[in-house]
C-alpha cells in the first residue's frame, strides 16, 4: 500500500480527524447563525415586516450553509465508518428530531407568507423558532453524551449493540452542554442580525446577544469544571499502533476522572482551543456593547470555533467512547477506513472543498448589505 499512497496511514488518520473537525466547525459557524436567528425570531422582531426582515437575513443562504452538515456526515461515513454506524444508529431518535426540524425550516420559509392571515403567520413563526432552538439544543446534548460515552459495545465481528434510549441522553451534564450550544448559537445569530439589520431589530438583537454571550461564558466555564472534577474521561492503557488495521477491540482502556484534560498537559498547543473559545465569547460581548457589528460577528465565530475545538481536542484520540465497555471506544487509530480509502477521499476533498469555499464567498459577496423593508420590496423572491 505504501507504494500506492505517498502519505503514511497515521498521518492520513490525523488529517481526517482535523478535516472532520473543520467540517463540523464549518457547520456550526455557517448554519449556526441560521439556527440562532430562528430561535430569536419571535423575540427580536415584533411586527410582520420585522419578522420578514429577520427571515430574509438567512433565507437566501441557509441551503448553502447546510451543505456543511452534509459534508460532515459524508466525511464520517467515508473516513470513520464505525463512528457512523454507532452514532447514527444509537442517536437515531435524536437525529430524527433534528432532521424534522431542519426539514420544517424551509417549509416555514416558503409557506409563511403565502397567506396574509396573522394567525397563520404567527404559527409558522413559532415553527421557525422551534426549528432553530431544538437542533441547537440537541446537538449540544449529543456532544455532552460523546464526552460521557455512549452505551454501546461491539462483538467479535464488529457488530454494534446500543444499550440506551433517547431519554437516557438527557443527563444533567448533557443538558448543560446543550445549553452551552444553544446560548453560543443564539449569540452568533444575534451577532449577524446586528450586522445585517438596523433599527429596533438590531437593538433587540444586541440586547439578547449580550445576554447569550454572557450565558455562554458562564456555561462554558461550568462545563470545563464539570469535565475536570465531575465526569470520567477515557485513557488508553495498552500499546496502540497508529499505522495498524482498524479494530477497536485490539486495545484496552480505562475511565479516570479528569482524563479529558490530560491532552492539555501532553500537547500544550491544544490550549489554543479553550483560550479561543473564551476570548471569542468575551470579545463578542464587548462588540455587542460598543456596537461594532463586524467585530462582534467575527469574534462570535471565533468563540464557536473555540468551543467545538475544545471538545475535539479534549477527546483526542477518541472519537466516541463507550460508557459500558471502555475497550470498545472508537479512536482515530482503530475506527478509520482503509489507508487507500482515506487517500482517495483526501484527494476528492482537496478538489471539491476549495470550490465550495469559493462559491460560498461569492454568494455572500452578492448578498452583502443590510436587509430592509425597501430591499425586500425590490426583491420578487423575498420570503
Amino acid at each position: 500500500m505504501s507504494n500506492i499512497v505517498p502519505i503514511d496511514y497515521e498521518t492520513l488518520r490525523l488529517l481526517w480527524w482535523m478535516l472532520l473537525g473543520i467540517l463540523l466547525i464549518g457547520f456550526a459557524v455557517m448554519d449556526g447563525f441560521d439556527l440562532g436567528i430562528g430561535a430569536l425570531l419571535p423575540f427580536v422582531a415584533k411586527t410582520d415586516e420585522e419578522r420578514r426582515i429577520v427571515i430574509n437575513v438567512v433565507g437566501p443562504v441557509w441551503e448553502g450553509n447546510q451543505v456543511w452538515l452534509i459534508l460532515g456526515g459524508g466525511a464520517i461515513f467515508a473516513a470513520f465508518p464505525l463512528l457512523y454506524a454507532v452514532s447514527f444508529s444509537g442517536l437515531y431518535l435524536a437525529m430524527m428530531v433534528i432532521l424534522i426540524a431542519l426539514i420544517l425550516r424551509p417549509v416555514g420559509f416558503k409557506y409563511r407568507s403565502k397567506i396574509g392571515d396573522t394567525g397563520w403567520r404567527s404559527k409558522w413563526d413559532m415553527v421557525l423558532c422551534f426549528c432553530g432552538t431544538v437542533p441547537a439544543l440537541i446537538l449540544g446534548v449529543a456532544v455532552g453524551n460523546v464526552l460521557l460515552g455512549l452505551p454501546f459495545e461491539l462483538d467479535g465481528t464488529m457488530r454494534t449493540f446500543y444499550r440506551g434510549n433517547f431519554f437516557q441522553l438527557l443527563t444533567p451534564f448533557a443538558l448543560l452542554t446543550g445549553l452551552v450550544s444553544l446560548s453560543m448559537l443564539i449569540m452568533h445569530g444575534a451577532a449577524l442580525l446586528t450586522w445585517k439589520t438596523s433599527g429596533p431589530i438590531a437593538d433587540r438583537a444586541r440586547t439578547y446577544g449580550r445576554w447569550a454571550a454572557l450565558a455562554a461564558i458562564v456555561l462554558f466555564a461550568l462545563a470545563g469544571v464539570w469535565i475536570a472534577y465531575g465526569i470520567g474521561g477515557h485513557v488508553i492503557t495498552s500499546v496502540i499502533d497508529p499505522n495498524g488495521q482498524s479494530n477497536p477491540l485490539g486495545k484496552t482502556a480505562m475511565v479516570e476522572t479528569g482524563a479529558w484534560l490530560a491532552n492539555y498537559k501532553t500537547y500544550p498547543w491544544m490550549m489554543i482551543a479553550p483560550i479561543a473559545g473564551f476570548v471569542g465569547l468575551v470579545l463578542a460581548l464587548v462588540g455587542f456593547t460598543i456596537r461594532k457589528p463586524a467585530l462582534t460577528f467575527i469574534t462570535s465565530g471565533l468563540g464557536v470555533f473555540g468551543i467545538i475545538a475544545t471538545a475535539g481536542v479534549s477527546l483526542f484520540p477518541f472519537l466516541l467512547p463507550s460508557s459500558i465497555n471502555p475497550n470498545a471506544g472508537l479512536t482515530i487509530w482503530d475506527a478509520s477506513s482503509s489507508h487507500l480509502t482515506l487517500w482517495i477521499m483526501l484527494l476528492s476533498t482537496g478538489f471539491f472543498l476549495p470550490i465550495i469555499l469559493l462559491y460560498t464567498a461569492f454568494i455572500y459577496r452578492v448578498m452583502r448589505g443590510k436587509v430592509t423593508g425597501d430591499s425586500m420590496a425590490k426583491n420578487p423572491n423575498a420570503y
